[in-house]
């Protein structure tokens, strides 16, 4: 698999000691500490969304003060890449539609990549199609 991008220096730093602290480097832990660290925001307020002791999420925490429209979503994409956490009765928030739509999004590939290496793994170039064939 190819690097994966940070957003920032302090979103790499975020990241390594998040993963050190939990002393669990799989990729429930990789995906969703990597999507809260892009926001200096969400890295701030990280133990509002995971609870360090059961290493499980905090729901709640999408309806804190200090959520903005743009971690509100990277929020639940780190979620839903953790155990396919929605929203009851608010499940459409949790669609691409919604939640790629912000800044963000080149960014949330990546962590996409992070929970799933074995499917996101870099495709062969695409083969030049004959001319005058369709398929």
């Amino acid at each position: 698999m190819a690097e994966f991008r940070f957003a920032s220096k302090e979103h790499e730093n975020f990241f390594f000691s998040m993963l050190k602290k939990c002393d669990n480097h799989d990729s429930y832990h990789r995906a969703f500490f990597y999507c809260v660290g892009i926001s200096d925001t969400a890295r701030s307020n990280v133990g509002r969304l995971f609870d360090f002791e059961k290493h499980q999420i905090k729901p709640e925490g999408l309806h804190e003060g200090w959520q903005t429209g743009g971690t509100v979503r990277l929020t639940r994409l780190a979620f839903n890449l953790w155990n396919g956490y929605v929203e009851p009765e608010d499940e459409r928030m949790s669609t691409p539609y919604e939640i790629f739509d912000c800044g963000y999004a080149p960014y949330f590939y990546e962590a996409i990549r992070q929970r799933y290496p074995e499917y996101c793994r870099e495709l062969p170039p695409a083969k030049e199609k004959s001319a005058g064939k369709e398929r």
